[in-house]
């Protein structure tokens, strides 16, 4: 029985068939029976450029657990990506005040070392 669970994204990046690289249009996420794995139901990633041949895609079929945990390393890459973007690099947007418990401003960071 098909579950007919599939999401599509808009992808901006890179991939990979034998020795050659291809842009990314779109990344499609989808849950149903494996084609290829000897698996029951998967997670399916295909990475695809629909404005070439069918040829550009490359697609895997993973475990919901290890899905799970592929999305759980994703959240903590992408966490140290944004600190990397705006604690070091100082790409990011100023930080907000926020009122602090004196009724004076203060920004995150300096609750943050207030803390410590």
């Amino acid at each position: 029985m098909c579950t007919s669970i599939i999401e599509i994204a808009r992808a901006d990046g890179m991939a990979k068939r034998g020795d050659e690289w291809f842009p990314l249009s779109q990344a499609v996420v989808a849950y149903d029976h494996a084609r290829h794995a000897p698996l029951g139901d998967v997670i399916t990633l295909d990475f695809i450029n629909t404005d070439l041949d069918p040829g550009a895609r490359a697609g895997i079929e993973l475990t919901l657990e290890t899905a799970k945990a592929l999305r759980a390393a994703l959240d903590r890459a992408i966490a140290a990506a944004e600190f990397e973007e705006a604690e070091v690099r100082g790409k990011a947007n100023p930080p907000r005040r926020q009122p602090s418990r004196a009724g004076h401003s203060s920004t995150t960071k300096e609750r943050e070392r207030s803390v410590l």
